[in-house]
C-alpha cells in the first residue's frame, strides 16, 4: 500500500468562549477531515479544546494540534500574558491535545506541567528538556484560588494509559479531554441540539471509547465520587451541559453492554510508536461490530501481572510490532514473552504491523504464536507507509473476520433457537435479490441484500437491512451515497456466487466483475437489471441489523421486459 499525501487547504478557525466565571475555552476549530483515523470517519471536521481557569492563579488545561501553532498562542497570549501562567495540565500527552505543549514551555519556562506519572514521563521522553512538574494520583487537589480548586481523576486508557480528568470546584465543571467527546465542528460551544450530535457522539465512543469499556466504567464510578457535574468540557467537539445527565448515561449503558460480553479479544498496542495505537484503534472497532468485547492494553507500561490476567480471559488475541531497538525495546519485549507464556491453543490471533522503522518483522511475530499451536484470524497486517483509508478499513475487516470467527458457535445457537413454526413463519417474507455497491474515497465495497423495500413516494426512498457485522457498514453512515443493483431472474447466479463468498481483509470485491461508475462515484454492475443511485438519510438500531434509509436521486432499466430474481425461503433464521 502506497499513501498519497493530500494538498488541500484546510480550514482552520480559533473560538474563545467564557463558559464558566474565570474559565475561558479556547477552541480550534478544524472545519475539514484531514486524517484517515477510523474515529473521523463521520467527516464532519473536528474541534481541539484547551481551556484557561483564572484564579489567583492561572492554569491552562491542555493545547492544541501543532497545525493551529501560531492562531493557538497568538489567542492565548491575547487571553493572558505567558508570564503570569502557573500551570499547564496535561490530560494527556496524544499529540492532538499536547502538540504545543512545547511552545507553552518557551513562551512561559516557569510554569509548573501537572499530569499523571506516565504522562510526565512520556514528555520527559518526548520533549528532552528540563521542566517543572507535579505528577498527580486520584483524589489530589490544586487551589488556585478564588474558589477554583482542581481536583484529579485517574483515568487511564481512556483512551491513553496517562489520561487525568480534572474538576473544577467553583465551575462544577469536569475536564475530560477525549472522554464524552466527539469530532463534530461547528460554531456552537455546547451540545444544544441533541438530534445534530448523538451519531458522531456514538460513533466517537464505539472507535475510542468501547474498546475500553470497563476503564469508562472505573472512570464513571470515580466520578460519581465528585460534586454534581455541570459542564463536562470535552477535548474534542462540543461541551456537554444541556445533555450531561443523558450522554453521561449512554456511556454507562453502552460500556456496561460491553462489559457483559461472553468473548474478548486483548488487543496489545504502543502508544506514540509508528502508527500503533491509530491501527489498533481500527482493528478494535471492527472486532467490537461482531459483539465481541475488546480490552486493550498499551506495552509500554502494561504490568505483567495484568497482561497474563488479560491473555487468560481472552479467546483471541491481537498485537502490534514492538521495537527492537530503544527504550522501549526491554519493556515490551518483556510483555511480548508474557503474552506468549500465557496463551493457549484455542486461541486465535492476529499481527499488525506499528509502521515504525525498528518494529520486529510482523512474520517473526506470527511464527512464534505459530509454534505454540494457535492458529491465526487473519494474515498480518504490514504498514510500509503512512496509513491512508484502505489501510483503516483492512484493518476494520480484519477485527470483523475475527470477531465472526469467535462468535461461529453462538450464531448457529442463535439460529437453531428460533421456535420451528414461528421460523417457517417468517420464512415466507419473500424479498428480491440485489448487490448493494459503494465507493468513499479509494475505498470500495459490496453487499448482496434481499432485505430490501421501498419506503416512501416523497421523497422517493428505500430501506435496506445491513448486518452489524458486514464490512460495508461503516460506509453507509448519513450523507454517504450507493447503489442498489438490481438482479435479473434466471441471470444472477454468477453475481449471487461471487459476492456471497467470503473475501479476505482489503480484498477487492469487484475484481472480474463487469463495472462502470455511478454519478456518485460507486461501482454499477454491468449485469444488473436495474440501478438506482442512492444517499443515506437516516440509521435505525435493529438489534444485529442497521436498518438504513436512503432516498433515491437516479435510476436506470436495461432490460424494462425482464423481471426481479426473487429470493423464497422456507424458515425465517438466516438469509
Amino acid at each position: 500500500m502506497v499513501a498519497v499525501a493530500e494538498k488541500i487547504q484546510r480550514r482552520l478557525t480559533m473560538q474563545t468562549v467564557e463558559i464558566a466565571p474565570g474559565t475561558t475555552a479556547i477552541r480550534s476549530l478544524d472545519w475539514d477531515r484531514d486524517r484517515f483515523d477510523i474515529e473521523f470517519g463521520l467527516q464532519n471536521g473536528t474541534t481541539y479544546n484547551s481551556f484557561l481557569i483564572q484564579g489567583e492563579q492561572t492554569a491552562l488545561v491542555d493545547t492544541s494540534h501543532e497545525k493551529f501553532r501560531q492562531l493557538y498562542l497568538d489567542t492565548v497570549t491575547e487571553l493572558i500574558d505567558p508570564n503570569q501562567l502557573n500551570y499547564l495540565i496535561v490530560s494527556h500527552t496524544e499529540p492532538d491535545h499536547s502538540g504545543l505543549v512545547k511552545d507553552i514551555l518557551a513562551l512561559a519556562p516557569q510554569v509548573t506541567v501537572v499530569g499523571s506519572k506516565v504522562a510526565i514521563q512520556f514528555l520527559e521522553n518526548w520533549l528532552h528538556q528540563p521542566f517543572q512538574s507535579r505528577i498527580v494520583k486520584n483524589g489530589d487537589r490544586l487551589d488556585l484560588g478564588n474558589g477554583h480548586t482542581l481536583e484529579f481523576v485517574i483515568a487511564p486508557n481512556l483512551h491513553w494509559p496517562d489520561t487525568i480528568f480534572t474538576f473544577d470546584a467553583k465551575t462544577q465543571t469536569l475536564y475530560t479531554c477525549d472522554a464524552f467527546g466527539m469530532h463534530y465542528c461547528d460554531d456552537h460551544t455546547f451540545d444544544e441540539d441533541l438530534e445534530l450530535i448523538e451519531e458522531d457522539y456514538k460513533y466517537y465512543y464505539d472507535c475510542l471509547m468501547g474498546p475500553n469499556a470497563r476503564s469508562v466504567l472505573s472512570a464513571l464510578k470515580r466520578m460519581k465520587e465528585l460534586p454534581e457535574i455541570e459542564i463536562i468540557a470535552t477535548g474534542h467537539g462540543p461541551l456537554l451541559h444541556h445533555n450531561v445527565t443523558e450522554l453521561v448515561g449512554r456511556y454507562r449503558q453502552w460500556s456496561q453492554e460491553q462489559a457483559k460480553a461472553e468473548t474478548t479479544v486483548a488487543v496489545f498496542y504502543l502508544s506514540d510508536y509508528g502508527f500503533s495505537d491509530r491501527l489498533s484503534q481500527a482493528i478494535a472497532h471492527g472486532i467490537i461490530k461482531t459483539g465481541v468485547a475488546v480490552e486493550m492494553m498499551d506495552l509500554r507500561s502494561a504490568d505483567p501481572q495484568e497482561v497474563k490476567e488479560l491473555v487468560s480471559i481472552a479467546s483471541g488475541l491481537v498485537i502490534a510490532t514492538p521495537p527492537t531497538t530503544g527504550d522501549a525495546a526491554t519493556t515490551t519485549q518483556t510483555a511480548i514473552g508474557t503474552i506468549l507464556a500465557a496463551t493457549n491453543a484455542k486461541q486465535s490471533f492476529g499481527v499488525f504491523e506499528s509502521g515504525a522503522e525498528d518494529s520486529e518483522s510482523a512474520y517473526q511475530l506470527v511464527n512464534k504464536f505459530r509454534d505454540l499451536g494457535l492458529n491465526p484470524a487473519f494474515p498480518p497486517i504490514l504498514v510500509k507507509e503512512a496509513p491512508h483509508e484502505e489501510t483503516y478499513h483492512l484493518c476494520e475487516e480484519a477485527g470483523t473476520d475475527l470477531g465472526q470467527w469467535l462468535t461461529r458457535d453462538r450464531t448457529i445457537k442463535q439460529i437453531k433457537a428460533l421456535d420451528s413454526d414461528l421460523e417457517k413463519a417468517l420464512g415466507r417474507l419473500s424479498n428480491g435479490l440485489y448487490v448493494l455497491t459503494t465507493k468513499k474515497g479509494n475505498v470500495s465495497s459490496a453487499m448482496f441484500a434481499s432485505w430490501v423495500a421501498q419506503a416512501s413516494f416523497k421523497p422517493l426512498g428505500i430501506s435496506v437491512a445491513v448486518a452489524k457485522d458486514r464490512a460495508i457498514e461503516s460506509l453507509l453512515h448519513v450523507g454517504d451515497r450507493f447503489v442498489l443493483n438490481v438482479l435479473e431472474e434466471g441471470n444472477y447466479q454468477g453475481l449471487m456466487k461471487h459476492f456471497l463468498k467470503r473475501f479476505p481483509p482489503g480484498s477487492d470485491r469487484f475484481a472480474g466483475v463487469k463495472t462502470y461508475p455511478a454519478t456518485n462515484g460507486s461501482p454499477i454492475l454491468g449485469d444488473a437489471l436495474a440501478y438506482m443511485e442512492c444517499e443515506v438519510k437516516s440509521r435505525m438500531d435493529c438489534g444485529d441489523h442497521w436498518t438504513i434509509y436512503a432516498t433515491v436521486s437516479v435510476g436506470r432499466v436495461s432490460k424494462p421486459d425482464a423481471l426481479t430474481a426473487v429470493h423464497h425461503r422456507k424458515v425465517g433464521n438466516h438469509y
